[in-house]
Order: C-alpha cells, then structure tokens, then sequence
C-alpha cells in the first residue's frame, strides 16, 4: 500500500499543474494568427476542371494560365481585330475573376494607341470572350476572393 501512494503523490502535483496553466487570450491568439497569414498571396490560384488533377499549387497556377491563355487566344482568332489593325501583335488583356466564378476581361493597350479604335477593340474582345469553362475562383483561408492578373494574348493573322 506504501508502494502505490508513493507512486501516486507524483502524479497528484503533476495534475496538479494542469489547473495552474494559463488560458489563452483570444485576442492574443487571433493576433499571433493574422500575423502568421500572408496577405499578398492567395492560398489557392483560380482553377479550371482541366487543371483540377494537378496537386502541386505552382503546377496548378502554371495549368491554369497557359489553359486561360490558349482559351483566350482562340476566341480571338476567329476575330478580325488582326486584320482591323496588323500593326497590333498582342494585346495584354486583364482578368478578373471573382469570388461567385465570373469573369471581367479588359484589354490594356498602349498609351500610344491614339492610331487604334480603342472602343473599338474593347467592344470587339469582351463579345468574344464569352462561354468560358467554369472556373473555380481562387481561395484565401478557404474563402473564394477576387483576384486579377494579365494575359498576353498573341494575336494570329491567317
């Protein structure tokens, strides 16, 4: 009987101890949470159903953009804006997605583009770049978000 209380008294102090502990501060905690988070980048990139296999988040970005890419050109290679203006090669083209999977497409020409019907061409682009694959707006925390980026677009004369 010695021998068990013996052993026991230890364990009675080292429970003890668990009644000293300190709760955590919520306030502390969800501080020390927001400083671990990185603001500038997004936990996942926007993703279309092809890119969905992919488990490597760079892969995945990578998947993603060239897809947007050659989506983005073949709509507008079946479009005369090639042949409306041959001096213009690529046209930057800026994309949004947001968080409910729509998607807004504005073209950035130059500042230089006095020579170019700039309405024009942003009537001409935002007609064809319609009835886009749905695509899975990027996440932060696992919350979707808004997120824009810029395609170089090359533009094909045939």
């Amino acid at each position: 009987m010695k021998k068990i209380t013996l052993l026991a008294i230890p364990f009675l102090f080292g429970s003890c101890q668990y009644f000293d502990k300190q709760v955590p501060n919520e306030n502390e905690l969800l501080k020390q949470r927001l400083k671990e988070i990185n603001w500038k980048e997004v936990s996942s990139y926007p993703s279309l159903a092809e890119c969905d296999v992919i488990t490597d988040k760079a892969l995945k970005k990578e998947c993603f953009f060239s897809a947007m890419t050659r989506l983005v050109q073949e709509k507008l290679d079946t479009d005369t804006i090639a042949l409306l203006y041959p001096e213009i090669d690529t046209i930057q083209v800026k994309v949004t997605v947001y968080p409910d999977a729509t998607l807004k497409f504005e073209p950035q020409l130059p500042v230089d583009s006095v020579g170019y019907d700039t309405a024009k061409i942003d009537s001409i682009i935002k007609a064809r770049l319609v009835d886009f694959p749905k695509i899975e707006p990027a996440q932060k925390e696992g919350v979707p978000v808004a997120t824009q980026f810029i395609l170089p677009v090359i533009l094909d004369v045939k």
